[in-house]
């Protein structure tokens, strides 16, 4: 019989530090002589990503709202659907640690928004019966969410972007939409039991990424 594995996920919008606090917690993993499997989705160099390429890169419309939600929602779930048939499915089932940089969640963070707040919530039970019962996705057991305020996500996105001389896809570039994505995430955070983690002080500052690390590596901790 399959043992059932572990799946942490770190979540946030675009400009969180998500990235970041993702390769700490792997290396912290690492040190500790921890066995785990990384995920980081979209898988942009696999196949099974291409319509989400297509999606972020502008070929169905320059703004997010120019694809609904429920078509969206899918290019990302075949992606992760493939990914899990063709490499950490049985890992997990043999009672492996999968750690995943986006998962579903991030389907409920960018997706969500797109639809009056009255029906944001059938949304969100629509995408967990699609993902989690019809395709049979692993449900996470942690999902950590790190909560950016979106003026701060904002300016560390175009830092990123001045640094690396490129322009983000078409949710990046969108002050408004990351602004209800971070809503969004609120609402989702609160109907599926999300950990959320504040990104900044209470004064507003950006709190420092070993800070925000001890954090995740305390949570995470009680799940290994």
């Amino acid at each position: 019989m399959d043992k059932q594995g572990r799946l942490i996920v770190l979540e946030g919008t675009d400009g969180s530090g998500k990235s970041t606090q993702f390769q700490l917690l792997c290396r912290r993993l690492e040190a500790a002589g921890k066995p785990f499997h990384r995920l980081v989705f979209p898988q942009y160099q696999e196949p099974s990503s291409a319509l989400v390429r297509m999606y972020l890169g502008g070929a169905f419309g320059s703004h997010p709202e120019d694809v609904g939600p429920y078509a969206a929602s899918t290019f990302y779930a075949v992606d992760r659907y493939a990914s899990m048939k063709r490499v950490w499915g049985e890992i997990y089932r043999a009672g492996g640690l999968v750690l995943s940089d986006r998962y579903t969640t991030s389907n409920a963070v960018h997706q969500t928004g797109k639809l009056p707040p009255e029906e944001w919530e059938t949304f969100l039970r629509w995408l967990a019966d699609f993902e989690y019962d019809k395709l049979g996705l692993p449900r996470p057991d942690l999902v950590l969410y790190l909560d950016m305020p979106t003026e701060r996500a904002v300016e560390l996105l175009r830092r990123r972007e001045r640094e690396t001389h490129s322009k983000g896809d078409i949710h990046e570039v969108d002050e408004a939409y990351l602004a209800q994505c971070r809503r969004a995430a609120h609402t989702a955070a609160a109907l599926w039991g999300w950990v959320r983690i504040s990104c900044v002080t209470p004064e507003g500052q950006v709190r420092p990424e070993e800070d925000i690390h001890r954090e995740i590596w305390d949570l995470v901790s009680e799940h290994l």
